[in-house]
C-alpha cells in the first residue's frame, strides 16, 4: 500500500520539476520574462499548498484512500490542459489543477505512516517514501529533456497524464485503509476548521512553519526552475546536457532522506541537528552564487541534493510535536508551508533575476543568493522562537 501511495508522490515530485527542463522552450514559445516563468512554476505549488489545510480535514475526516482518489483526477486534468495550452494564462490554470490535484500525494503518505508504523520508525520510513518518490524527479532529467527535444514540452505532458492514470489506478486497485486504523473524529467542518486555528495558535508552531516554508522551497526553486537556466546561460550546456545534471543532482537527492532518517535522533538533539545542516545547506546556496566554475556549481548542487536529506527531520519534529487526533491537520500545516513556501521562493527569485537583468547584474547570481538569505531567516525563527514543551518532544 505504501508503494501504491508512492507512485502518487513521484508524479508529484515529476509535475513540480518540470519547469527546470521545460523553461527555456516555454520561454521560447510564448516570449517568457523570468518573473512570468516563476509564476508560472509558482502556479502548481501555490495551488497545492493552498490546499493543504482541505486535505488535511479530507484526511482526518474521510481517511487517506478516499481523499487521493479523489484528488488526483484533477492533476490528470491539469496535464492534459498543459499539453493543449493555448496561451500563457491557460498553461498556468493547468498548473494550478496539477498543483490541487497533487495536494494529497505526500501528505497521505506521513498520515498512513504515522498511523501504522511506531513513531521510532516514522523518520526511517517517511526517508524511504521520500526516496522512492523522489524517482518522479528522474523522469525530469534526462529523459524528459530528450523528449522535448524530440517533440516538444507538450509531449511531456502528455505522458506524464498517462503516467498519473496509471497511478490512480494503481492506489484505487491496492491501498485500503482498516476502519480501526483511523481515528474517530467526530467534527463538523466549521469545527476542524477551527482545529487549524487553535494548532497554529500553539506558540511553537511559527518557528516550525517558517523554517519549513523556506527548506524544501529552496531545493526545489534550484531542482525544479533555474538548474537548467544556470547550466545553459551560465555554462552553455545543451538542454540535454542540462537533464544530464538534472539527473545526477535528482540520483543523489534519491539517498540522502532515508540516509538522514536512519541517523535520527529523538527530542531537542533533533531540532539541533536540524540547524546545522541547515546552515550548510544555505551555506552552498551562496557558494553557488558567487563562484562561476561549472565544476563547483555541479559539486554544490550535488552536495545540496544529498544534504536536502534533513527535511525528513523536519516532519518526524512536526510528527511529536502535536496530539495524534491533529497529526492529518499537522503535517498538512507544515506541508502547506513548505509549498507555499515554494511558490513564494519561485516568485520572489523570479523577481530578484528580473531586477537584476534590470539593473546589469547577473539574474541567477540574484536568484541563489535571495534563496540563501531566505534560508538564514527561516533558521533564525526556528532556532530562536519557542520550542515544542520537552514531554511533547519525547512523546
Amino acid at each position: 500500500m505504501v508503494l501504491a501511495l508512492c507512485a502518487g508522490v513521484a508524479l508529484s515530485q515529476a509535475f513540480r520539476t518540470v519547469g527546470a527542463i521545460m523553461a527555456s522552450p516555454l520561454q521560447a514559445d510564448f516570449r517568457l520574462s523570468a518573473q512570468a516563468l516563476g509564476i508560472f512554476s509558482g502556479a502548481f505549488h501555490f495551488a497545492f499548498g493552498a490546499m493543504q489545510l482541505f486535505m488535511g480535514i479530507g484526511i482526518d475526516l474521510h481517511g487517506v484512500r478516499r481523499t487521493v482518489l479523489v484528488a488526483f483526477p484533477v492533476a490528470i486534468a491539469g496535464a492534459l490542459l498543459s499539453a493543449l495550452a493555448p496561451s500563457y494564462a491557460v498553461l498556468v490554470a493547468g498548473q494550478a489543477l496539477i498543483g490541487i490535484g497533487c495536494a494529497p500525494a505526500f501528505l497521505v503518505c506521513t498520515v498512513f505512516i504515522a498511523r501504522h508504523f511506531p513513531a521510532a520508525r516514522f523518520a526511517t520510513v517517511s526517508g524511504l517514501v521520500l526516496a522512492i518518490g523522489g524517482l518522479g524527479m528522474l523522469a525530469t532529467g534526462t529523459p524528459l529533456a530528450w523528449l522535448v527535444q524530440a517533440y516538444s514540452w507538450r509531449a511531456g505532458f502528455l505522458v506524464l497524464a498517462v503516467a498519473s492514470a496509471l497511478a490512480w489506478l494503481a492506489i484505487w486497485h491496492w491501498v485500503r485503509e482498516p476502519a480501526a486504523a483511523v481515528p474517530q473524529v467526530n467534527e463538523s467542518i466549521p469545527e476542524a476548521i477551527r482545529q487549524f486555528g487553535a494548532l497554529l495558535a500553539m506558540p511553537h508552531t511559527l518557528g516550525i512553519v517558517m523554517l519549513g516554508a523556506v527548506t524544501y522551497a529552496a531545493f526545489i526553486s534550484l531542482r525544479g526552475l533555474w538548474l537548467g537556466p544556470l547550466m545553459m546561460e551560465r555554462h552553455g550546456y545543451s538542454l540535454v546536457q542540462s537533464g544530464n545534471v538534472a539527473i545526477a543532482v535528482s540520483v543523489i537527492s534519491l539517498f540522502g532522506a532515508p540516509l538522514f532518517g536512519r541517523f535520527d535522533r529523538d527530542g531537542a538533539a533533533r531540532r539541533r541537528r536540524i540547524v546545522v545542516c541547515a546552515l550548510g545547506y544555505a551555506a552552498l546556496f551562496a557558494l553557488i552564487a558567487f563562484t562561476h566554475s561549472a565544476w563547483l556549481d555541479i559539486g554544490g548542487m550535488v552536495l545540496i541534493g544529498v544534504l536536502s536529506g534533513f527535511i525528513v527531520w523536519q516532519y518526524a519534529d512536526v510528527r511529536v510535536a502535536y496530539p495524534a487526533t491533529l497529526t492529518g491537520r499537522a503535517m498538512a500545516v507544515f506541508t502547506m508551508a513548505m509549498f507555499l513556501g515554494v511558490a513564494l521562493m519561485q516568485w520572489a527569485t523570479g523577481v530578484a533575476a528580473s531586477a537584476a537583468a534590470a539593473h546589469g547584474g547577473d539574474p541567477l547570481t540574484a536568484v541563489l543568493a535571495t534563496i540563501a538569505v531566505l534560508l538564514v531567516l527561516g533558521i533564525a525563527a526556528f532556532a530562536w522562537l519557542p520550542a515544542p514543551k520537552a514531554d511533547a518532544l519525547r512523546s
